[in-house]
């Protein structure tokens, strides 16, 4: 492999790479499991991408649990400025709709975030150079290969890009635990953006500080708080639920 490529694993990973068009190099499928790759095979030998066929220990000693025994050398995925990334929505004549995303840093919180993403039609995800999980084989086997459809903006800083932001008179709520107001008190029909923090300390105070609103997700039982996924799907689909309505 080249610094350009990575490796990505798993039946739906290998087949939105597929579908989304992302230059694969060569696919490795297990000698084991061939007869029941018949649709990849047929998709890779459409597109004339080489197919190898390898033992089972070859997917054993490389990547994690649930490979599936599949495989892909992809190109790295490629990048959106925050300026192109405000161009995504409108380009789509669609009302802004972004995540931002403050130092997540479990592979499989991301990649189910992202797979929210693509469910939803999010326009991007910002997520920060440092401090926040990569997009590698696991952020793409958790995404169920939704990682290569949706827009992403890597940034050095998170703040800046909220002040970009900002200023294109875009909205940007943050998902606080001990806020105030629920998201049902907000009005969500403007562009706007969500912020989540980390799984364990939630917004960082500067960011927090930069959000234009603050709103808690209501909770009825004895734990104190969601995954970050499940609480970003529940952001998502209350503002396209408003929008919708």
């Amino acid at each position: 492999m080249t610094e350009r490529e990575r490796w990505i694993y798993g039946v739906n990973p290998v087949t939105e790479a597929i579908n989304s068009g992302t230059r694969i190099k060569a696919i490795f499928i297990s000698k084991q499991r061939q007869e029941n790759m018949e649709k990849i095979i047929a998709m890779a030998e459409t597109r004339d991408i080489a197919l190898k066929f390898a033992d089972k220990d070859f997917f054993d000693s490389r990547f994690h649990k649930g490979h599936q025994g599949i495989a892909a050398v992809i190109e790295k995925k490629t990048f959106l400025s925050i300026d192109e990334l405000l161009n995504v929505p409108c380009d789509k004549a669609e009302n802004p709709l972004f995540l931002i995303l403050d130092s997540i840093e479990d592979p499989r919180n991301f990649g189910a975030i992202l797979r929210v993403a693509d469910a939803a039609g999010i326009h991007g995800v910002v997520f920060q150079s440092h401090r926040s999980a990569g997009i590698d084989g696991i952020v793409s086997k958790a995404s169920a290969g939704a990682s290569e459809h949706v827009n992403l903006a890597e940034v050095v800083n998170i703040k800046h890009a909220i002040d970009k932001m900002k200023k294109a008179n875009i909205n940007i709520i943050g998902a606080e635990a001990g806020a105030g107001e629920s998201l049902w008190d907000i009005d969500m029909s403007a562009p706007l953006a969500f912020v989540i923090g980390s799984e364990r300390k939630g917004l960082r105070r500067t960011v927090r500080e930069q959000c234009d609103f603050l709103v808690n997700i209501p909770l009825r039982g004895n734990v104190n708080s969601l995954n970050v996924s499940v609480a970003a799907g529940i952001l998502t689909y209350e503002a396209l639920r408003q929008r919708n309505a």
